[in-house]
């Protein structure tokens, strides 16, 4: 997501076999230079191969693997009153949720009664798709949480509490409704990745490059690791982005911006390896994203996806952006956050609007949440202006402490 890509043509719905007169089944005939754009377009969705008839069953496989959740959408429709009304014409806001479930293959990573979001992004891609801004919600947050329904039929009450709460009492609904909430931004998609694709996702591009000024050893987070620049594949990966107490100053807030550093590294590797236009490279990507996703039924297909993927690969990657909502240490309680007004406000007006913000690399190289109030604590400028050191592909309006996937991990 660095230089602009030129743009390639849709690719067209499949359509399986066409009947011929007097010829029985085979391929659609295809003028040459149709032919030509027509696999350009379906490389590009990772469903070439070597003929049509392989070409239609990658495709089956890979639309297959996709889930989704139809009780999500039941449940959103129940409470559509309550609900934000609709952006700005073709942005769009997607919720993305890393789920801690320990059901399946993430069995190996311990225990636990039920699932919680382990990280949670609204990501918002500008209605020209020249920006794309992903925004953190640290799930220590406290935060109102609505009346929600959980997988086993049984509701619960309005409360405050810590915003990873939400996904365990009713799953993406839930958690979709309390982000709808806390920033008046209308959820247009949703997906949830689990550990286990998580790592597949990594290992398909290869792995990602970092950085480790000192050697860490983490049981916890399965991560051992020698000291100096290094490629993380997928299971040291996940151990990076999840470790707390072994690297840093142990807490989530530094986590935070770990996690959105590996992500930027992440699209920066996706688009300088060619991945989008190469199928010999996208295929395994694919494969491993679409096997490990639920969604909603709006990107529930490969078609979906891949015009998602198609409309944002021309964002360069200095105007891929990630921040944290501004917030602080919660009043009532140090190990949680509250929300920094009128930040938080400001950040979400602006992009419930389509309005561009910018970051700025934060003071000694993190972010972390203000302590006491006074001035523009963990986020934007009150008066709207520029901050120091703006990104200068960022565009204009008030600047948040983040980084853009332009900037490495080790640089």
């Amino acid at each position: 997501m660095d230089a602009e890509v030129t743009e390639t043509p849709e690719p067209p719905r499949f359509t399986g076999w066409a009947e011929r007169p007097g010829r029985g089944p085979g391929p659609r005939r295809t003028p040459p230079d149709g032919r030509w754009r027509r696999r350009l377009a379906l490389g590009a969705a990772g469903v070439l191969l070597a003929g049509a008839g392989a070409g239609g069953v990658v495709y089956a496989k890979l639309n297959g693997n996709i889930h989704t959740d139809s009780d999500v959408e039941a449940e959103l429709r129940k409470w559509e009153s309550e609900r934000p009304p609709a952006g700005p014409p073709n942005a769009q806001n997607l919720l993305l949720i890393g789920s801690d479930s320990r059901t399946g293959g993430n069995s190996a990573y311990g225990r636990s009664s039920g699932q919680r979001s382990d990280t949670t992004m609204l990501l918002h891609l500008a209605a020209d798709r020249k920006s794309a801004t992903a925004v953190s919600i640290p799930r220590d947050l406290v935060v109102q949480v609505p009346h929600c329904k959980g997988p086993d039929g049984r509701e619960t009450g309005p409360q405050t509490t810590q915003f990873n709460s939400a996904f365990a009492y009713g799953g993406a609904a839930c958690t979709i409704r309390t982000v709808e909430k806390l920033t008046r931004i209308r959820i247009d998609h949703y997906m949830i990745i689990d550990f286990v694709g998580f790592k597949r996702m990594v290992d398909a591009v290869g792995g990602v490059e970092v950085c480790l000024p000192r050697p860490v050893r983490d049981d916890e987070a399965h991560l051992d690791l020698p000291a100096g620049r290094q490629t993380l594949q997928g299971e040291a990966a996940l151990g990076y982005v999840r470790a707390r107490k072994s690297l840093g100053d142990g807490s989530d807030t530094e986590r935070m911006e770990r996690q959105q550093r590996f992500l930027g590294a992440l699209v920066k590797k996706v688009q300088s390896n060619g991945v989008l236009l190469n199928p010999t490279r996208l295929y395994p990507v694919l494969d491993a994203a679409t096997s490990s996703l639920t969604t909603d039924g709006g990107l529930a297909s490969l078609r979906g996806l891949y015009e998602l993927v198609r409309s944002t690969r021309g964002i360069p990657t200095g105007r891929v952006q990630f921040l944290t909502v501004p917030r602080r240490e919660y009043r009532f309680d140090p190990n949680r956050d509250e929300l920094v007004e009128p930040d938080a406000d400001r950040l979400f007006g602006r992009l419930g609007r389509d309005l561009p913000v910018a970051v700025r690399p934060a003071p000694g190289g993190a972010e972390r949440p203000a302590r006491s109030g006074g001035g523009a604590p963990g986020g934007g400028a009150p008066d709207d202006k520029p901050g120091p050191e703006p990104s200068p592909s960022a565009g204009s309006g008030p600047t948040f402490p983040g980084t853009t996937a332009e900037r490495g991990i080790c640089e």
